[in-house]
């Protein structure tokens, strides 16, 4: 039996990842040069997407994603939604008229309290669970 790296025996060609599905594909393309910050989560979730894991990097990955609310990357996307959102953290919401500032900031605000909404997170936690039937 072949090996690949320490991620154990690999004993045929279906062991190799398959190329990314419609959907994922698309929603990568979609963001494609929006800014610099998110071509290199496109990068990163391509990266992620394509990469050959173990079970126990699968778990870890699965929680990092957004299975471990208030330490995964759903979290911190949350977060980054209400900076962006708020002209206190944000100079280029100042010159809009303060009605606007106001309501930018409260859909922000909105938008970071359901992605940090810990029942956005069971699935993801509980598929990590599953691996290992914890």
């Amino acid at each position: 039996m072949a090996t690949v790296d320490s991620y154990g025996p690999v004993h045929t060609a279906g062991n190799a990842v398959p190329p990314l599905d419609d959907d994922l594909a698309g929603a990568l393309e979609d963001l494609a040069g929006v800014h610099e910050g998110i071509d290199l989560i496109r990068d990163g979730i391509r990266l992620l997407a394509d990469d050959l894991h173990t079970t126990d990097s699968t778990q870890t990955l699965l929680a990092t994603l957004a299975g471990s609310a208030g330490a995964d990357v759903i979290t911190a996307i949350g977060h980054l939604v209400a900076r962006l959102a708020n002209a206190d953290h944000n100079p280029a919401l100042r010159a809009l008229p303060l009605d606007v500032q106001k309501a930018t900031l409260l859909r922000g605000e909105q938008a970071a309290h359901h992605l940090l909404d810990t029942r956005l997170h069971q699935s993801a936690s509980e598929a990590s669970a599953a691996i290992t039937g914890t």
